[in-house]
């Protein structure tokens, strides 16, 4: 079997492998098995030495699925309260900032390089923080393993704590919309079209941001109330598990587990301090704290709005706070690393 695996270690393993995890996960009662079992199941078979391949365009089409799904969340009704709490939003977001710089600033004080440390811990997206080290020229092999870590850690810790939070303080129960193909199908080609328009203007995340703002448009101009059939909810989970589950081997694990323990510790500390923040924010300004806490997490937009979705929480709330922080992360790391090592070299 193993042979087989190595000889022919083609694509289409990896789907099936991690339909395989995912229908496990679901008959344990994991939360958001989709994404979890199979990622999981992707990770267990690499690390035996079955070198199961990247899904062709897997990662983008499973994003745009999940992107499409969370356009069609921006109502009327989630665009005013996005508006109405834009102030709050804006805050937490550079109070994330300011907790992932005390984290490095820990780090370099440990001996790691500062500009390492600084585009490895900077929660913000994978590929954009690998082009600034590669610009600024720190150790990219490290980079690329600390955002490996903190997603995964991040998708590994942050659903199941929220849905056991969820049983002790249970909310209200919900009913998934209809899926209205006569929106869908144009809105679906539509969102392609778009993520491959904002890749072609070198937007970032071309294929998360471009559906979900050309959804989140007339989702919001139309009125629509409609979802996206949980079929393909559960495809795009599927994609994006499978290639987190991707990144990791043997080999992986082996290169330096001393600075993987450091990553892991820092991102689980990380998480603890975003939830006290999100839960003292939200007693003190009368907010949802669960809401406030996915919103404020630093991990992927993606994870966080699958979580709030399937708890019944602010889905459009939490998606913008991801989306801000992104933006002031993106639009301050560079400025302020500059800054930094202007005050270290005097």
């Amino acid at each position: 079997m193993k042979s087989f695996f190595t000889s022919f270690g083609m694509w289409w393993a990896t789907p099936i492998i991690g339909v395989i995890g995912a229908l496990a996960a679901s008959y344990l009662n994991w939360p958001l098995p989709w994404i979890i079992g199979s990622m999981l199941a992707v990770i267990v078979v690499r690390c035996l030495g079955w070198r199961v391949g990247e899904i062709p365009n897997g990662r983008l089409s499973g994003q745009w699925m999940i992107a499409t799904s969370i356009g069609l969340h921006f109502t009327p009704v989630v665009l005013q309260q996005v508006l109405g709490h834009f102030v709050m939003m804006i805050f937490a977001a550079f109070l994330t900032l300011l907790l992932a710089l005390l984290g490095i600033e820990f780090m370099r004080r440990r001996g790691m390089d500062l500009t390492t440390a600084f585009f490895a811990f900077m929660p913000a997206n994978f590929s954009e923080m690998i082009q600034s080290g590669i610009r600024h020229k720190a150790n990219v092999s490290q980079i690329a393993a600390a955002h490996s870590v903190r997603l995964v850690l991040i998708v590994l810790c942050v659903p199941p704590a929220f849905f056991l939070m969820e049983k002790m303080l249970p909310t209200a129960a919900h009913a998934r919309l209809p899926a209205d193909w006569y929106w869908l199908a144009p809105l679906l080609l539509g969102g392609a079209l778009m993520a491959m328009l904002w890749k072609r203007c070198e937007l970032p995340n071309p294929w998360m941001f471009g559906p979900m703002v050309f959804c989140g448009f007339f989702t919001a101009s139309f009125d629509l109330q409609t979802a996206l059939p949980v079929e393909l909810s559960h495809y795009g989970q599927l994609m994006i598990g499978c290639a987190l589950g991707g990144y990791f081997d043997r080999q992986f694990f082996r290169a330096s587990p001393t600075f993987l323990l450091s990553v892991a510790l820092f991102t689980l500390t990380m998480i603890g301090c975003t939830v006290a923040l999100a839960l003292g924010m939200g007693l003190l300004l009368g907010f949802p704290p669960m809401t406030m806490a996915l919103g404020m997490m630093p991990g992927s937009s993606t994870e966080m709005y699958l979580t709030a979705e399937a708890l019944n929480l602010g889905v459009g709330i939490v998606t913008a706070m991801q989306i801000m922080r992104l933006v002031v992360v993106m639009l301050c790391a560079e400025p302020v690393h500059k800054l930094w090592l202007k005050r270290i070299s005097r």
